[in-house]
């Protein structure tokens, strides 16, 4: 799908369903941020590890605030969905923020992007994960209509509704989570759920001063990207084998990867 058609999808539908913005004081919480998991289920079990051996010798309840980006391009979308389902590991509460590639997926389901487009996500993937095989399907059911029919009663509805329910923005006193990041030039309170899990070069390459810590993935890189007020912790997880986790604790950031 092109930049232009997915975007005008995602408007016309974010523009009639909001999703929720969440706040909550951080300051005394071990807060471990993961970044875009890509359908690497075996990536999110050993940050998971790699946290719950970290969170050990910390105080209190901790929170894990997964950053968006489920499905899609890695082999094991269905698994990291149920597996984000569960109850987080004890002593810990979890957020999960929704991505472009879960709101691209509703907006299959709801008609409002087509088979093809919807494809062009890397999303052949995800419906091998469900058990489904994308370069037969097309030919089972040459109608378009019926295919996606098929597909939309084939996903499990409590697959769609978790992703449906997902808050786009965690903001603290101290730090922004968020997909994709913020449009410098609006107050917080007039973010559009199309910005922010969407944006890039108006965010990246702004010289406005950012309001707090932007805490981010969706622009993959080799490395986290690492800015007074920015980080971007998506290291192409699917592709690269590195899942990255920033552990934000009194004021100071850990990074670590899988």
């Amino acid at each position: 799908m092109s930049d232009s058609r997915a975007r005008n999808s995602e408007v016309s539908k974010m523009a009639r369903q909001p999703r929720p913005r969440l706040t909550l004081d951080i300051a005394a919480i071990p807060t471990y941020a993961i970044g875009d998991i890509h359908g690497r289920y075996d990536l999110l079990v050993k940050a998971e590890e790699a946290i719950l051996r970290d969170g050990a010798r910390l105080p209190g309840r901790k929170l894990l605030v997964t950053l968006g980006d489920y499905i899609d391009r890695g082999p094991e979308s269905a698994q990291v969905i149920a597996h984000l389902m569960e109850p987080p590991p004890d002593g810990f509460d979890r957020i999960c923020l929704a991505g472009n590639h879960e709101i691209a997926m509703l907006d299959y389901i709801d008609g409002w992007a087509s088979y093809d487009d919807w494809m062009q996500m890397g999303s052949a993937e995800l419906l091998k994960s469900y058990g489904l095989d994308p370069e037969h399907l097309p030919l089972i059911f040459p109608s378009g209509a019926k295919l996606d029919a098929f597909i939309r009663h084939s996903l499990p509805r409590t697959h769609i509704d978790f992703m449906r329910a997902m808050p786009v923005m965690l903001e603290t006193p101290s730090v922004i989570f968020v997909h994709a990041g913020i449009n410098p030039k609006l107050p917080l309170g007039k973010q559009t759920d199309e910005d922010l899990v969407l944006i890039r070069q108006r965010f990246l390459e702004s010289r406005v001063p950012l309001p707090k810590l932007v805490v981010h993935g969706h622009t993959p890189n080799d490395e986290p990207d690492i800015r007074p007020r920015r980080l971007n912790i998506d290291t192409r997880a699917y592709r690269s084998g590195k899942l990255t986790v920033a552990r934000l604790w009194q004021g100071r950031v850990h990074l670590f990867s899988t």
